[in-house]
């Protein structure tokens, strides 16, 4: 079979589509012809190998994963003496990040419980776009946020993967939205259903005089203490990525430090993706109230040119990867 294949850290530069064996079936394995996959920003910090900590679990001096891509959707090709959830022939998508990674590649072996029936009412392209960046945005609204309907929800970064579905997600579970993106993508976060949008090229967020009861930081560009002043007095805010250095701020002092001062929450996502998520997901999908907004498509021989566009910071919504021939 065909893969996208890194043996070191590096550019896009270190990946390469070459031929490797197809993976066996374990016993609890179900084996999936890959149609579709995407890109997320863990691709591209894997493939350079950033931030350095993450090296303890990744490899320290090379990638102990040759194959990257996290979110798969595709048809089940054989399964395991042990599995019982599918059979060949469903069609399935997931989060495959807790057990090898390896999607971009024309078949991939994970275990059943990595995966869900993907719905009737999507594409292969629609679903692969889904896990990863939608279990983010779930987790940072109804775990870390407690999100309740009713309540004022602060978007940053709204119109990049996980932000466009935190915003369409947030709606369903019936908050008020404020999405906060640049000019140019306006339109766009005002489709996927935003009840009020902010253009940060030209409004200052944390000037509005408007309070939030949870804000949720995609973008990662400021620090948490812009946002105390926008925060109710028992409100939450939930950041996603940023630097190394901000990240353990957040977990180990500022975290703790203003929720020892006040009722507010000021959190660090960390997440685990679980069958059960990709269940509500699906079922979103299928009642058509969240819908992937796809930037652009490439070929599994073209994922080196989709990581580069991915790391220029420009997309809007989520970056294809097409595996499977035309027609399948």
């Amino acid at each position: 079979m065909k893969a996208i294949v890194q043996t070191k850290y590096g550019s896009p530069d270190v990946l390469s589509l070459m031929e490797v064996d197809r993976p066996a079936v374990k016993d609890n394995g179900v084996l999936v012809r890959v149609h579709a996959s995407s890109v997320n920003a863990g691709d591209w910090h894997l493939m350079r190998g950033t931030p350095f900590i993450a090296r303890l679990a990744f490899g320290l001096r090379k990638p102990k994963f040759k194959t990257l891509g996290m979110d798969v959707a595709g048809q089940v090709e054989a399964v395991g003496q042990n599995v019982t959830q599918f059979r060949p022939g469903d069609e399935v998508f997931g989060d495959i990040s807790e057990c090898g990674f390896g999607a971009f590649a024309e078949y991939v072996c994970v275990p059943q419980d990595a995966l869900v029936i993907k719905p009737a009412n999507i594409s292969f392209e629609q679903a692969a776009a889904v896990p990863a960046a939608a279990l983010t945005a779930l987790h940072a609204l109804c775990k870390s946020g407690q999100i309740q309907a009713g309540q004022r929800v602060l978007i940053n970064g709204a119109s990049g993967g996980v932000g466009s579905f935190a915003v369409q997600i947030a709606k369903a579970f019936g908050a008020e939205v404020t999405a906060v993106c640049s000019t140019k993508k306006v339109d766009m976060v005002r489709s996927i259903g935003a009840d009020r949008i902010i253009d940060y090229t030209q409004t200052d967020v944390t000037k509005t005089g408007q309070t939030y009861d949870l804000i949720l930081d995609a973008a990662a560009y400021r620090s948490v203490f812009n946002y105390l002043p926008i925060l109710t007095p028992t409100g939450t805010y939930v950041l996603i990525g940023g630097s190394t250095t901000r990240l353990f701020q957040v977990m180990l002092f500022l975290g703790p430090l203003i929720s020892l001062m006040s009722r507010r929450k000021v959190k660090c996502l960390v997440l685990t993706p679980t069958q059960a998520d990709l269940v509500i997901l699906r079922d979103l999908l299928e009642a058509g109230k969240i819908v992937p907004w796809i930037d652009r498509r490439y070929h599994l021989s073209e994922v080196p040119a989709a990581i580069r566009h991915l790391e220029q910071r420009q997309v809007v919504g989520k970056v294809a990867i097409s595996v499977a021939p035309v027609g399948l």
